[in-house]
């Protein structure tokens, strides 16, 4: 289990805030702990594969960060 935690921030739709409420305290769960099963699982298949906590992986078809600053900074060096 991971040890640290960063917060995320989402808007969503009153109402539907609410449903999502009820429906995680009819299966005994928090909101939080269903939030990030779904997040784990999404990393999952993405990945192709079962994920670690601490991992970093690179994700298949993503740009690197340093190939995004690159085409941005090649971007400005054209206008």
């Amino acid at each position: 289990m991971e040890t640290r935690t960063a917060r995320l921030t989402i808007l969503i739709d009153p109402n539907k805030k609410a449903v999502f409420e009820e429906v995680c305290l009819r299966d005994d769960l928090t909101p939080s702990q269903v939030v990030r099963r779904l997040i784990r699982t999404y990393i999952e298949q993405r990945l192709g594969r079962p994920w670690k906590p601490g991992e970093r992986p690179e994700l298949p078809g993503a740009p690197s960060k340093r190939k995004a600053s690159d085409q941005a900074s090649r971007a400005k060096k054209a206008r």
